[in-house]
């Protein structure tokens, strides 16, 4: 299956074709995002894909313009998106859509979501991108050249002490272990500083790159709501690895994020 071949940070070195697929993945996310702000304050359906799962016809519109755009651009690439759509191009390049994260955010003009964007080879994460169109944050990556937001260099904070960190989580749609989610939950906010829920996967693992967190941990994600921000966070500076401590595996569905710092001491939150 196409999300077997979807694993592994960090990646070695960059490719030939990263800088013009990042370009291109920059301006297509600017574009995706600018469009998804001028839908934010006009009508839109909303279905539910679960109990409170929300997905809106701009998810849908939105994932169709990425999708068009790479095809006419990048025919052999293959893609794995949110909204039902994935092919394998056979070239070994994959990339990693999420059109909208934060729907529940938009859907409740909450100006917290993003387009999240990644391409991957053969398993190698090469390029990330998440923009923020309502705060007009664009936080961009390619293997082995650093990270940027607004296109200057980002790196995670420099905190020490959990009891100084500012720590982001989230909570899944969906559980059948809701005491030990806040079980940790709890762990966490009783040695931090605080704790933030923004609701957007994406977006928390970019503010941990650029030092606004100091650490993210959540469960029950997808690889599109992390491909893109685990690259960008691994660039600045910052470790990734599964709640249990094992290497990052966007399969897996788990993250704990953190400045190396305070790695060790969400892990034993965990």
């Amino acid at each position: 299956m196409l999300i077997r071949r979807l694993r592994g940070l960090p990646a070695h070195g960059a490719y030939k074709e990263d800088m013009k697929m990042l370009e291109f993945a920059t301006s297509l996310a600017r574009q995706t995002g600018d469009f998804i702000r001028s839908r934010s304050a006009s009508d839109f359906t909303v279905e539910h894909k679960g109990r409170i799962d929300l997905v809106t016809e701009v998810d849908k519109e939105a994932q169709g313009r990425i999708v068009s755009a790479i095809e006419k651009h990048f025919p052999d690439h293959g893609i794995l998106a949110e909204e039902s759509y994935s092919k394998d191009g056979g070239s070994g390049y994959t990339w990693i859509i999420d059109p909208l994260d934060g729907t529940t955010n938009f859907v409740h003009h909450l100006p917290v979501y993003a387009v999240s964007l990644a391409v991957y080879l053969q398993g190698r994460p090469l390029v990330g991108v998440c923009y923020n169109p309502a705060a007009g944050e664009l936080f961009a990556a390619e293997a082995g050249q650093g990270a940027t937001r607004n296109g200057k260099p980002i790196k995670v904070s420099a905190t020490t002490e959990i009891v100084n960190a500012l720590v982001a989580t989230g909570f899944p749609y969906r559980s059948q272990n809701l005491d030990q989610v806040s079980a940790r939950f709890f762990r966490v906010i009783t040695q931090a500083q605080g704790v933030r829920r923004l609701g957007a996967a994406a977006l928390d693992l970019c503010y941990v790159a650029c030092g606004v967190f100091d650490a993210f941990w959540e469960e029950g994600l997808a690889p599109w709501d992390m491909a893109a921000g685990a690259l960008i966070l691994t660039e600045a500076g910052g470790r990734i690895t599964n709640l249990d401590g094992t290497p990052f595996d966007l399969e897996r569905g788990t993250v704990a994020a953190s400045n190396s710092l305070l790695h060790d001491a969400i892990l034993r939150c965990m």
